[in-house]
């Protein structure tokens, strides 16, 4: 499992873009983890699945709730990370309304959430590899920040929580 001081892996993740900007278009748009959080200070939470329970309840409407609170001690950018393809974690941005606020990022094929040492396996309840849930603050691609929850709880990734490590 990655550690507080090292450096996040390189990967590829990916994310439907609503609006066509400079460098992206509408669709899914691929970005170099390495190169995204160079030079900025990124809270990264990572949860089991788009539309699941506590994901849906608790974990993405926090964020969405404590984003000001985030950007004003000094976070530049919110990242969901969630082993599901773009559309998917598109459409449940969506539905939790957390355009400029929260980036909804999709990890599909899990290379990220493996690499982390993050990933855990659900086939068994039919959700095949997912991440576990966790939280971080990232420094210019450098882990600051690490929070992973026990199996089956939501008590120390949660927005409130990286918040109040940030004070």
């Amino acid at each position: 499992m990655i550690k507080v001081g090292e450096r996040l892996p390189d990967a590829t993740l990916f994310e439907f873009v609503e609006d066509a900007r400079e460098g992206c278009t509408i669709g899914p748009n691929s970005f170099d983890v390495q190169e995204a959080t160079r030079a900025k200070r990124v809270v990264i939470f990572g949860l089991p699945g788009a539309f699941t329970p506590t994901c849906s309840a608790k974990h993405v409407p926090g964020y969405v709730e404590k984003a000001d609170a985030l950007r004003a001690a000094g976070i530049d950018e919110i990242w969901c990370v969630s082993v599901n393809d773009a559309f998917v974690m598109g459409a449940w941005g969506r539905d939790q309304h957390t355009a400029g606020k929260v980036r909804m990022i999709a990890d599909g094929s899990a290379v990220f959430t493996r690499a982390l040492g993050l990933d855990q396996d659900l086939s068994a309840r039919g959700m095949g590899i997912r991440s576990q849930r966790y939280a971080m603050v990232v420094d210019d691609g450098v882990v600051k920040t690490l929070h992973v929850e026990a199996p089956g709880k939501f008590e120390v990734s949660d927005a409130a929580s990286i918040l109040a490590t940030l004070s």
